[in-house]
């Protein structure tokens, strides 16, 4: 397992962190998770303020807890501050805290805002051709995201062509998911089961 970073962050990194956030929410169709390959390259790639393992932790862990999916923003910020901290300082509650409410009021403020505004304006104009033409063309955009970050996670070993059974239980989950009204939770306690015996 990798080292612990240790980051000096400046003032001027957080703002810029909450910048790059409040940018980001507005690319955010079809929810936060489309939207994790850009994060991947700014946070990990780009700026070195997380590990490979502290990315896909963070999704991995906030997308199997119930609730909205946009948590897994809240565990990136919150290892951005504790990397800022050090290891072992009390600051690290403090610093990890600071990382939450950057992200997370960077990425929902300006989508909530907008979101508001256009459903109101939406609803108020729903008969227009324009307006039904913008809703069925954003369908392909939001499948083509996903799709880029769940290549972002299945290549996070590297090995693609050793994690084949990785990507073959995630074709399946797919059409189980598409055909059939298998409960989420029994797949995800599937897949959980497969990886705790070492098959994925």
């Amino acid at each position: 397992m990798a080292a612990p970073l240790t980051l000096h962050l400046q003032p001027l990194d957080w703002l810029n962190l909450f910048l790059y956030y409040l940018s980001l929410s507005l690319l955010a169709v079809g929810g936060a998770i489309a939207t994790a390959p850009d994060m991947h390259r700014f946070l990990v790639e780009r700026q070195g303020w997380l590990t490979e393992v502290q990315f896909n932790t963070s999704i991995v862990i906030a997308q199997s807890a119930p609730g909205p999916n946009v948590l897994f923003i809240a565990l990136l910020g919150w290892n951005v501050g504790l990397n800022a901290a050090g290891t072992g300082t009390h600051a690290a509650w403090a610093f990890g805290a600071l990382g939450v409410a950057v992200c997370m009021l960077g990425v929902l403020l300006p989508s909530s805002l907008l979101t508001w505004a256009a459903t109101r304006w939406a609803h108020r104009n729903r008969e227009r051709r324009s307006v039904r033409a913008f809703k069925q063309g954003m369908a392909p955009l939001v499948i083509g995201l996903l799709l880029a970050t769940a290549w972002v996670l299945g290549s996070a070993h590297g090995e693609p062509a050793q994690d084949w059974p990785m990507w073959l239980l995630s074709a399946a989950t797919t059409l189980l998911v598409w055909r059939t009204r298998i409960h989420l939770l029994w797949l995800l306690g599937a897949g959980a089961l497969l990886g705790a015996l070492g098959w994925v």
